[in-house]
């Protein structure tokens, strides 16, 4: 874990700009994919922002009591707050690629967070939401942190080789933290990956200038922004006035995480309000999430500032427990949602689905190579259920909540396994948020249905493994 960088102010001068979006013009051009038509007919934009290791209970529209979050919480009072939004995975590689393919990243053999120079990345056949909408005509572009490959030295496939024509990213972390970050590379002009060298500033800052700048180019879309923030995983790092807002009672690394939260939020703000001064705010889907839940505070020597709230959750990061992946979600469309601005959406909505459903919206047909995992949720924005083929299924293998590793649910059941099925527990997930009361004893007949459901996805998703 690198140090954090020093603690200071810092401004973002336009000639950094101009370094960090690079010659994204040479590289995205104004026109159509090839093989397109000139002529793109007016259709949904999407904005997809996401946090890194922001817990369920961090924002103060989903109950913090301390950290104030203004501009989400106006965002989810003028869309629509995702009370049941899961991501792919309780860690963050596994968590990016179900979000891009809308498949379990199990399928994909992205098992858990991936290492530097490991080898693991995003196989480049793999059909991402970039690829399907770039080939439709859309702009694409990717900025902050990617976590998909072990390399970013084109050695291994980079944004640019999964349908973003503009992007500038990390491969994991932003280093030596937040801070003032030295290890961000964007694609050239040659669709090579080219190191951008030291900038000033904080990434969130730097990567919602970036996409602020792609929004003002493309207004007139269609196109995909696609914003994945390094806050507020570790090593968390935000200008000393970002902190100083939660005063000394907080302690300085307590500060420090709720200022990263501040900070994400405001920039966050800043990329929304950009989109509705560019009068995109009708025909926009902007969604906003997490990549897996709260980091433990010291889990390991260098999280001392990991102080992220799973609210009423069971577990933390790494967990199969609904803290792991139950992240906060919400969505803002306002040409299409018919429910009342501001209301609750209770219906569970998952990683997996993202795909399938900006497929849906924006009239792109969905890759028939390949299964995918995810559902069409938009029926959720007029308040009806989300019809599935099969229940959401989510297998970490090295999860701290082991013996529990597997999870499954169906409605409002929710089955927890350890890997070999033999050991269970059981919630009705809407009534017990918490996880509280395990009903596998009451209910045999619910565990044996959703055993058996259990061991046909995990058969089919690993179709290797000895399954009982």
């Amino acid at each position: 874990m690198m140090p954090p960088a020093p603690r200071r102010s810092v401004s973002v001068p336009a000639v950094l700009l101009a370094l960090f979006v690079g010659a994204a013009a040479l590289v995205a051009g104004t026109g159509p994919a090839r093989g397109q038509d000139a002529a793109v007919p007016a259709r949904l934009n999407v904005l997809f922002l996401l946090a890194d290791d922001l817990g369920y209970g961090d924002l103060g529209c989903f109950g913090h009591p301390a950290i104030r979050t203004p501009h989400l919480d106006a965002l989810a009072k003028e869309g629509l707050r995702l009370t049941h939004c899961y991501s792919g995975s309780p860690v963050c590689s596994p968590s990016r690629a179900a979000f891009l393919t809308g498949r379990n990243p199990n399928r994909l053999g992205i098992r858990d967070w991936i290492p530097p120079n490991s080898g693991i990345h995003l196989k480049r056949d793999e059909t991402t939401l970039a690829t399907l909408l770039n080939r439709a005509g859309y702009q694409t572009g990717h900025w902050g942190k990617w976590h998909l490959n072990s390399r970013m030295d084109g050695s291994e496939p980079t944004p640019g080789d999964h349908g973003f024509k503009e992007w500038t990213a990390t491969q994991n972390n932003a280093a030596p933290s937040h801070q003032d970050p030295v290890n961000f590379v964007k694609g050239g002009p040659d669709g090579k990956p080219q190191p951008v060298g030291p900038l000033k500033g904080n990434s969130s800052t730097l990567t919602a200038d970036a996409a602020i700048d792609f929004l003002k180019r493309h207004k007139d879309g269609p196109f995909f922004a696609q914003v994945w923030f390094h806050a507020p995983h570790e090593p968390v790092a935000v200008p000393e006035e970002e902190a100083r807002k939660y005063g000394e009672d907080a302690g300085p690394n307590k500060a420090q995480y709720y200022g990263s939260v501040s900070l994400l939020d405001r920039e966050a703000g800043r990329i929304v309000k950009a989109l509705d001064d560019l009068g995109l705010r009708e025909n926009t889907l902007v969604f906003f999430t997490s990549d897996n839940g709260p980091e433990t505070l010291l889990r390991y020597k260098a999280a001392d500032r990991s102080y992220g709230s799973p609210g009423p959750l069971r577990g933390m990061k790494l967990h199969v427990t609904e803290a792991g992946y139950r992240v906060p979600g919400i969505l803002r469309w306002p040409a299409r949602t018919k429910l009342t601005a501001g209301s609750i959406v209770a219906e569970p909505v998952a990683a997996f689905d993202l795909l399938p459903t900006v497929c849906a919206a924006a009239g792109v047909a969905l890759p028939a190579d390949r299964a995918l995992d995810g559902a069409n949720f938009l029926s959720a924005l007029n308040g009806a259920p989300v019809e599935r083929k099969s229940p959401l299924y989510w297998q970490y293998d090295r999860a701290i909540s082991r013996p529990w590793t597997l999870a499954l649910r169906d409605g409002e059941w929710k089955l927890l396994s350890d890997a070999a099925m033999t050991r269970f527990e059981l919630y009705r997930i809407g009534r017990d948020t918490g996880e509280e009361q395990n009903l596998a004893l009451q209910h045999p007949e619910q565990v044996r249905r959703l055993t058996e459901k259990l061991r046909q996805i995990h058969r089919e998703i690993n179709p290797t493994a000895s399954v009982p």
